[in-house]
């Protein structure tokens, strides 16, 4: 088996997810210690230096320059948790080798099969070596594909030496999937000019744009009353809920929308006669419609309650990120750095903008610029999540590869 999949496997088998109702803590689940301090571990037994964990779990490590002329620190970036809305645990991966572009059987038992017709972006990778699930958990490759290919090219560049390059950073980060990925980061313990989150999905994938990102709970309040003697008395919160619900625009929600197209997303729901939640993602690229769709929000609510006389809804919505492309345009160069890097590896760059959020979007706002780069999966956050090990190596050599034009650059 390939080192790089022998790297993969280590990973995934260890349960990452992070939890969203555990706002305080950092991180939001110890499990993530596990992976974090196995990667302590071996950053140090690879030969990298300035090797440091926090009490957040926040990993950095430094590999130094072998120029002997200024080159500017730059800096690769990867989440080591896994997202909490599908299992983790007891991941078991299947091998499917000299991949032959049919449906792929995850789990014959319980009649899961990956289709073509379906996912058709499997016959990219006919002829290849794909990574799936079993079709029992998530597989994990948002984002320890990420992971794995920065250590991979961290242990390449110190065998060999003949690569030049400036001084690396790398780091690794726990909570990115319930949005906090970022929220304790030292960018000054950092010392880097940019960075570049290795968290995308397909191979070719390059970002400097996402969404402006906001949460938003509503909280229903209803009366109970037995149901025989409820009339003009009792109010049920769930079907106050759902008037809420029907209420927003039905088109703009993530099923129905692509490219910069926003969105609002239930995504988290549960209440009773008496109480009653909803929880929602709002997302847009463009900050005046984003802003529009959090007012919208709000009067929503407003509507519904000024309908029943009384506060029966409650709304609350907090930021989470922004689109970093407003930061990173100033330093375009660091984008052709990496469009560059992968023309000279052989891979299509693909430009576009990111349906979703990374840790680079709240990194750049804190002063480190950091686009997104492929890290080759595909269907992130699911049973259908795959991989193939050659674009892990297509990630990792793009890694090496911008490594290697950034010193030249400065030369």
């Amino acid at each position: 088996m390939k080192p790089i999949l022998n790297r993969f496997f280590r990973y995934i088998k260890i349960d990452t997810q992070s939890d969203p109702n555990n706002e305080e803590v950092f991180p939001s689940t110890e499990k993530q210690w596990d992976l974090a301090n196995l990667l302590v571990k071996e950053l140090k037994e690879m030969g990298m230096k300035e090797v440091s964990i926090d009490e957040n779990a926040y990993i950095m490590a430094s590999l130094p320059s072998n120029v002997d002329y200024h080159v500017p620190t730059i800096g690769f970036i990867a989440h080591m948790d896994t997202s909490p809305d599908f299992s983790g645990t007891n991941v078991n991966p299947q091998i499917h080798e000299n991949y032959d572009g049919k449906d792929v059987v995850l789990n014959k038992d319980q009649n899961i099969v990956m289709t073509t017709d379906y996912f058709s972006d499997l016959l990219m990778y006919k002829g290849q070596t794909l990574i799936t699930t079993d079709g029992t958990t998530l597989l994990g490759a948002d984002d320890k594909a990420g992971v794995t290919e920065i250590m991979c090219a961290m242990k390449y560049l110190i065998a060999h030496p003949e690569i030049k390059h400036g001084k690396i950073r790398v780091g690794f980060t726990p909570d990115e999937e319930v949005g906090k990925g970022a929220h304790k980061f030292d960018v000054d313990k950092f010392e880097a000019e940019w960075a570049y989150t290795m968290d995308g999905g397909q191979v070719g994938e390059l970002e400097y744009e996402n969404f402006n990102a906001a949460g938003g709970k509503v909280i229903a309040t209803g009366k109970s009353v037995h149901p025989g003697y409820a009339k003009d008395k009792l109010v049920n919160a769930m079907t106050i809920a759902s008037e809420f619900i029907q209420a927003l625009p039905a088109k703009e929600v993530p099923e129905h929308t692509e490219g910069r197209e926003g969105f609002f997303h239930l995504h988290n729901m549960h209440g009773h006669v008496e109480h009653a939640e909803l929880q929602y993602i709002i997302r847009d690229h463009d900050m005046e419609k984003f802003e529009a769709r959090k007012a919208l929000f709000q009067k929503t609510a407003d509507k519904i309650n000024k309908e029943h006389g009384s506060e029966v809804l409650k709304v609350e919505i907090k930021d989470q990120y922004f689109n970093m492309r407003e930061k990173v345009e100033p330093v375009m160069h660091i984008v052709d750095i990496a469009e560059h890097a992968m023309q000279e590896v052989g891979v299509k760059p693909i430009i576009k903008a990111i349906r979703g959020g990374t840790d680079g979007s709240q990194l750049s706002y804190k002063g480190l610029p950091c686009p997104n780069i492929f890290a080759g999966g595909h269907n992130f956050h699911g049973k259908y999540e795959f991989v193939t090990v050659e674009a892990m190596e297509k990630a990792t050599n793009v890694i090496l590869k911008i490594a290697e034009l950034t010193a030249k650059k400065y030369q």
